[in-house]
């Protein structure tokens, strides 16, 4: 898995679920992307688009050895989710307008990888919050093969 340090281009598939207030909302995206292995975890980088703008948002999901899942969003609001298997987990959200302290609860998480082709699932069932408010209920279903 050399290869995987200079990055591998990856297809990648990800669906989005979101429930807010009482609305869903599905979003399907397939984009190229990239794929590096640095010590023991694998990043997948893409360029995702915002709908309201058009933009291209790069978008980083850091999969630790643990199973942990680290997702970045660069674009003109930051955010950085944790997500771990059954845990509460303190982020920030910088906004143009500050940053806002929320949590994440992550009650499932799975990752699943395999060789040849070098490929992989990454499930995240997490809940949003804002103190105790409830932003909202999400799912991201991201599938990858290099």
């Amino acid at each position: 898995m050399d290869e995987l340090n200079t990055g591998v281009p990856v297809a990648i598939h990800l669906d989005t679920y979101i429930t807010q207030e009482g609305e869903q909302s599905h979003f399907t995206f397939d984009e190229k992307g990239q794929l590096f292995q640095m010590g023991d975890s694998i990043y997948i980088r893409y360029q995702e688009t915002e709908e309201q703008t058009n933009k291209q948002v790069p978008v980083t999901m850091k999969i630790d050895d643990d199973g942990d899942v680290l997702l970045t969003r660069s674009g003109e609001n930051k955010l950085r989710l944790r997500f771990s298997n059954g845990k509460r987990i303190q982020a920030r959200y910088r906004t143009p307008y500050g940053i806002l302290p929320v949590d994440t609860v992550t009650p499932f998480l799975e990752v699943r990888l395999r060789d040849r082709p070098f490929s992989g699932t990454v499930k995240v069932d997490y809940q949003l919050f804002a103190g105790e408010s409830l932003l909202g209920d999400y799912r991201i279903r991201l599938q990858f093969t290099a």
